[in-house]
């Protein structure tokens, strides 16, 4: 017996009342800023993560001084996926953050629509990389400055001078841990896209 809500002959198919749109964002960063956190935080379904156990055989590769207590790491991506509203879902795509898995950057971002560049503010200088990736591909992102142990560790304008950001890429604090933080962010990438996008056609 066919449910109330299927088709049937003599009933027209259901109609949405509003389109759904998707979209693709990539998360990333540099080793241990806090990716994996951030998908997980925000994602509605359970995350598809490819965290593995650290090893002796990365000493003196991966700096732990800033996460002492991290024991395991990114290998290929992390997955999630979050509704900012009832008409647009955003898949998210977590890269991994050394840099000898970055050969799957080019693929993890193919057809994604803007990214979110965490950073450690304790460590700077391994997020010049990740900034640089998305410079050289003409991709819409945003920087979030991830809180650890909710503290800002350097002002927004010394970060963006320091890093040589240019003005019109928004440069916020987040914490990767607090949900409403996350998706905070997450809105703020997607007008920044959308901004990008309508000022790209106008020319």
């Amino acid at each position: 017996m066919d449910s109330v809500g299927s088709s049937y002959p003599g009933r027209p198919p259901a109609v949405a009342t509003a389109a759904t749109i998707s979209a693709k964002i990539v998360v990333a960063g540099g080793f241990g800023v806090g990716k994996t956190t951030f998908v997980g935080s925000v994602s509605e379904i359970m995350p598809l993560t490819t965290e593995a156990v650290m090893t002796e055989a990365s000493a003196g590769v991966d700096d732990l001084a800033a996460t002492p207590n991290k024991q395991t790491t990114t290998v290929a991506m992390d997955f999630g996926r979050v509704s900012l509203d009832a008409d647009l879902i955003l898949y998210l795509f977590g890269t991994p953050g050394q840099h000898r898995f970055w050969f799957m950057w080019d693929d993890l971002v193919r057809g994604a629509i803007g990214a979110v560049v965490l950073v450690d503010t304790r460590r700077l200088a391994d997020s010049f990389a990740a900034i640089d990736f998305f410079e050289d591909r003409g991709l819409p992102y945003i920087v979030g400055l991830n809180c650890f142990d909710g503290l800002l560790q350097h002002r927004i304008e010394d970060v963006r001078e320091a890093m040589s950001i240019d003005a019109s890429i928004p440069i916020i604090s987040c914490d990767a841990r607090n949900r409403q933080s996350t998706k905070q962010t997450l809105i703020t990438l997607v007008e920044h896209a959308m901004h990008h996008r309508m000022t790209a056609g106008a020319r």
